[in-house]
């Protein structure tokens, strides 16, 4: 048995700030940032955190798989801007929502942790451990960006989005992840520091703080090198693919991959005009709103290709 989505919940913040509205922030205007993101606005949360999202997204999940909260066996919960250290975030959804018969634990992957999680949530699906599971990835990254630094503010937003997957015989056929600790200085956001009695001295916040041309780099190489591989392990020629649902982080970065893969650029749906990069919860984001516009059928091949701070990359290749 393998995991298959079966349903599919988003949920992004009520405040909309457009790239006019940063330019009455910081030095930058609409023309700079959409020419060289695709970013147009963004939504930040004000009232919202990131349990309220995962939980706004995760109970759409289950309305749309038709699924009661009960039933779920473990719910997972990507996020690098969880509202506390502890209790996890995932344990706060159960509590929420009512899945009391659930195992809810986080995971830490930044940009690839959703399609992260979906390779943990397969493994247990395959080993017989669970037979269902709630997938979220959930983020408020605008707690973590320094809004006077037009190079990070501007790309990011805040969401989330979740999945619903049962054991099934189709769905989920294979993947490749892949993590390289060397590059742990280009996209970086410090935790709490050293500070004890034995290291006296008041905490200082870190901020999201990015080196924007390694991270091009290293994207538009990697992504198409690990959905190449995905194809070649699964025997899957490209022709079969209707779309590859990348993690949304930039236009250039997506036409990139595309030109590589020498595929067209419609089996590579952006949505990142509307959110910009909400990390974990970009992709869930996309399906979502993809499953509901209708625009995904029952047999459709799919890649999810998440890469990001780690550096972290994979691709997932399933069935829907």
């Amino acid at each position: 048995m393998v995991a298959r989505i079966v349903g599919t919940g988003s949920a992004v913040p009520e405040n909309i700030v457009t790239n006019d509205d940063l330019s009455r922030i910081v030095d930058t205007n609409d023309e700079w940032i959409s020419t060289r993101t695709g970013i147009r606005e963004r939504r930040i949360a004000k009232e919202e955190n990131t349990t309220i999202l995962a939980c706004r997204a995760a109970k759409k999940a289950l309305e749309n798989a038709e699924m009661d909260a009960a039933d779920v066996e473990l719910i997972l919960v990507a996020t690098c801007t969880p509202d506390s250290f502890f209790p996890n975030t995932a344990c706060r959804v159960q509590k929420e929502i009512g899945a009391w018969n659930a195992v809810g634990f986080d995971l830490s992957a930044a940009c690839s942790g959703f399609v992260f999680a979906l390779s943990t949530v397969q493994a247990y699906i395959k080993s017989g451990v669970y037979k269902n599971a709630l997938i979220i990835g959930a983020e408020t990254l605008s707690k973590l960006l320094n809004w006077e630094d037009r190079g990070t503010c501007v790309l990011f937003g805040d969401g989330a989005g979740a999945v619903v997957v049962k054991a099934h015989e189709t769905g989920f056929m294979d993947m490749v992840q892949w993590s390289d600790g060397r590059g742990d200085s280009v996209l970086t956001c410090g935790a709490r520091q050293m500070k004890n009695v034995l290291v006296p001295g008041a905490q200082e916040a870190d901020y999201v703080a990015m080196e924007g041309q390694p991270v091009f780099k290293f994207a538009v190489k990697k992504v198409p090198e690990c959905i190449t591989q995905v194809l070649e392990k699964t025997g899957t020629e490209k022709e079969e693919i209707r779309y590859y649902v990348l993690h949304q982080a930039n236009s250039r970065i997506i036409q990139s991959v595309a030109k590589r893969l020498k595929e067209a650029e419609e089996k590579f749906p952006i949505n990142l005009e509307r959110h910009g990069n909400t990390s974990a919860a970009s992709i869930p984001i996309l399906l979502d709103e993809m499953n509901r516009e209708g625009r995904l059928q029952k047999g459709d091949k799919i890649i999810l290709s998440g890469f990001g701070a780690g550096l972290t990359w994979g691709a997932a290749l399933l069935e829907w």
